[in-house]
């Protein structure tokens, strides 16, 4: 892989603060230096050098995004008493330490050589004071302090330890002695000699009591050194628990406070006096947004997958939440949703013996108890794919069409964070079941689905937006249970259309897998390429679902993509994991590489510094025990007053299962279910009649079939009806099917 940087000249920092303390005069090591400066820290191919604040102490080299993080959030320690340091070309240092190699540039060749001579004289200090440690008695819990004391009673007690195997060796020898001189004595007849012997044999006992002796007061100051050592190692342990459990219950309130505060401002948010959503700073980084910045990352010999992003970050808007129509009365207003559902009830159930003779067949054709579901239709799952919709909302307002088709790509990335810990299974929609969302007044958007196909299941979903979109599509679900995995296939594709511009994009989704059915933990993967057409000017942006492999260097779950032009120039880079965030990096210049493995070109581009597009919200507080729900699929199954009668939030196993009344839940499912296949029986001989007599089978309600202008397919799109009807409050075209 070719690299290619810029010159930093007039963008680099002001030299770092310096100060160097004397050694002490009273014989004590001396102080480990303190220095503090700005230095370029190689990341990653992607972003390349990053500028970090860099905090020498204590023999601890510490790095830091800005100076003001230095009170709350440190990014790395370097332990300079097992680091080996080099002086690379062109100010740069090399640190290697644990195996691990820290590639650092300084802003000149004298900067750099002053670096290289505070760490040396640091890892200097740091290794003397080791050497020099002793057992002082001292039982300070300061982890330094700790560290050579622990190093010095280890020493003491291996002094010990050879005393005791001299005293061993000793104790072996006399008493071999001992043995033969009483062997002697028994053999001994009367004779004049018999007296010496018999001093003889009093001298040997004399020198085994005294050697024996010696062997158990080593033992007893060895026993009594680790009992000392013992207690102060038992305090040290019981304060770093203490500690720890502090800083638990630190970063737990912390994290509930962000999480009021993000709720807060995501249900009643302001903006700035320009009508711009505000913004939270030190987001992306701490570098100037116009510093020349470049980064090299290679295509694959296919393509490359990343996206790009709009000229304002979107963290903010993640924080921020959704800009609402109106003023604060209305936010006063609005209708509290609710913020928590019961818990879920801890039942055991052997997955492999009700799966094991259903391996080959589809998903949807599975008896399964609701032990394995979630107390969610699929429906309400595919209405799910709205939880970053202020994504669509921030699109509808960018004039340039290719940085609204970052958006929209990060928007059909967001729609998988919610999956990565939700390996249970939605409930199969009933044929005509609805769902509804209306969210006009908070999020400016409503939504309706339909389930329009049994088998193969499929359902359609129309959204319209005040906010300047409308996006429609008809999934079907094929699966496939394989033994060890179950495989998620769906197919149809999804439309998107912004009212201002008239672009039109269309995309699809990729496989979920859901692994150790058999043995093991569930877990989920997302797979595949996503390819995201603009039909109006013929921007593309292909996106990359990296598989996890065990084997694979690459970061979990990652995604990668290009967005391009009409003509296939790349403008924009995107990179991220579907589970987290997404960033984008504009496109100043590409070159071609040297060869790669298989003897092809591959392309180096040189981008600005990435931006945020989108990052995930945080958790509500106890979601392990409510499904791993996100706050609006908190909001999806609660009651409503006046949907239609064949809405999911009237389904009774799926009402009974949230209530943690699993029993009764799958009594429910059972009857469902033995109804449905009664009516698909019926509908299978009203088909056989409907060939002869020229008579339509089943039809959607809110739904019809066409032909898509764009893409020629023939998809459901929806009719109209369904919101006029709700305002009528007239349901009698609904069918009786719960």
């Amino acid at each position: 892989m070719q690299v290619r940087c810029r010159s930093f000249i007039g963008k680099l920092p002001s030299p770092p603060e310096l100060s160097l303390p004397s050694p002490s005069s009273l014989g004590q090591p001396a102080v480990p230096d303190t220095y503090k400066g700005w230095l370029y820290k190689w990341t990653n191919y992607l972003k390349g050098y990053q500028r970090r604040w860099f905090v020498l102490s204590n023999g601890l080299l510490s790095y830091y995004r800005t100076q003001a993080e230095m009170a709350h959030t440190c990014r790395g320690t370097i332990t300079l008493s097992t680091a080996h340091i080099e002086v690379g070309d062109a100010c740069h240092l090399v640190l290697t330490s644990g195996g691990r190699s820290y590639h650092l540039k300084a802003t000149s060749d004298g900067e750099s050589q002053r670096w290289h001579a505070a760490l040396q004289q640091a890892k200097t200090n740091i290794t003397n004071m080791l050497l020099q440690s002793d057992d002082s008695g001292d039982e300070s819990l300061v982890p330094q302090p700790d560290r050579l004391l622990t190093q010095g009673a280890l020493k003491t007690l291996a002094s010990k330890l050879d005393d005791l195997s001299t005293c061993n060796e000793l104790i072996g020898k006399h008493g071999a002695a001992l043995q033969r001189s009483l062997s002697e004595l028994e053999d001994l007849r009367p004779a004049a000699d018999g007296s010496d012997r018999l001093k003889t044999v009093n001298e040997r006992a004399t020198l085994f009591r005294i050697t024996s002796n010696a062997m158990i007061k080593a033992c007893r100051d060895f026993l009594d050194l680790a009992e000392t050592h013992s207690r102060r190692w038992q305090r040290a342990l019981q304060y770093e628990r203490e500690q720890r459990h502090h800083l638990e219950e630190t970063i737990e309130q912390l994290a509930k406070q962000h999480n009021s505060l993000e709720r807060a401002w995501r249900e009643s948010p302001s903006t700035h006096p320009d009508g711009g959503e505000r913004t939270q700073e030190g987001d992306a980084s701490d570098e100037n947004e116009d510093a020349e910045f470049f980064d090299a990352m290679e295509d694959s010999p296919a393509f490359i997958t990343v996206t790009a992003a709009c000229h304002t970050q979107h963290r903010s808007v993640s924080l921020t939440g959704r800009k609402p129509d109106s003023g604060c009365n209305d936010v006063q207003q609005r209708r509290v949703r609710r913020s928590r559902i019961p818990d879920k009830p801890n039942y055991s159930l052997n997955l492999w013996s009700i799966m094991k003779n259903c391996i080959g067949k589809e998903l949807s054709k599975i008896p399964m108890p609701v032990n394995f579901n979630e107390p969610l239709s699929m429906l309400q799952r595919l209405t799910e794919d709205l939880e970053y919709s202020e994504l669509l909302d921030r699109a509808a307002r960018c004039e340039s069409s290719l940085e609204q088709l970052c958006l929209v790509a990060a928007f059909s990335v967001s729609s998988y964070s919610t999956t990565v810990h939700r390996t249970a299974k939605p409930f199969n929609p009933l044929l005509g079941e609805t769902y509804e969302l209306d969210r006009l007044d908070d999020f400016g958007y409503r939504s309706i689905c339909e389930q329009v196909s049994h088998h193969p299941p499929a359902a359609a979903h129309h959204v319209t937006s005040q906010r300047g979109w409308t996006l429609w599509q008809e999934i079907t679900i094929d699966s496939k249970f394989r033994g060890k995995y179950i495989s998620i296939m769906p197919l149809g594709c999804i439309h998107l259309q912004f009212h201002s511009s008239g672009n039109r994009y269309v995309w699809g989704k990729v496989t979920s897998t859901v692994h150790n059915i058999i043995v093991g933990k569930l877990w989920i993967d997302q797979s595949g390429d996503i390819e995201i057409v603009n039909h109006r000017t013929k921007d593309t942006c292909h996106l990359k679902f990296v598989p996890y492999s065990y084997f694979s260097r690459d970061l979990p779950r990652k995604v990668t993509g290009v967005v391009a032009d009409s003509e296939g120039t790349a403008h924009y880079i995107l990179s991220g994991t579907w589970d987290d965030k997404m960033e984008s990096s504009k496109i100043v210049e590409s070159s071609r590489g040297c060869g790669g493995s298989e003897g092809k070109q591959k392309t180096v581009y040189q981008t600005l510094q990435p931006k945020v597009l989108w990052k995930k919200y945080p958790l509500p507080e106890n979601a392990e025990n409510m499904h791993f729900f996100s706050s609006l699929a908190l909001t999806l199954n609660e009651p409503e007053e006046g949907v239609a009668p064949t809405d999911s939030r009237l389904r009774p196993d799926q009402r009974l299962m949230e209530a943690g009344l699993w029993d009764e839940a799958n009594g429910h499912k059972q009857r469902l279910e033995e109804q449905q296949r009664l009516e698909r029986r019926k509908r299978e001989a009203q088909a056989a009649q409907a060939l002869e007599e020229d008579v339509e089978g089943f039809q959607p309600l809110w739904f019809e079939r066409r032909t898509d202008d764009a893409t020629g397919d023939s998809t459901y799109v929806y009719r109209g009806g369904y919101w006029e009807a709700k305002d009528r409050q007239d349901w009698s075209q609904c069918p009786e099917i719960f």
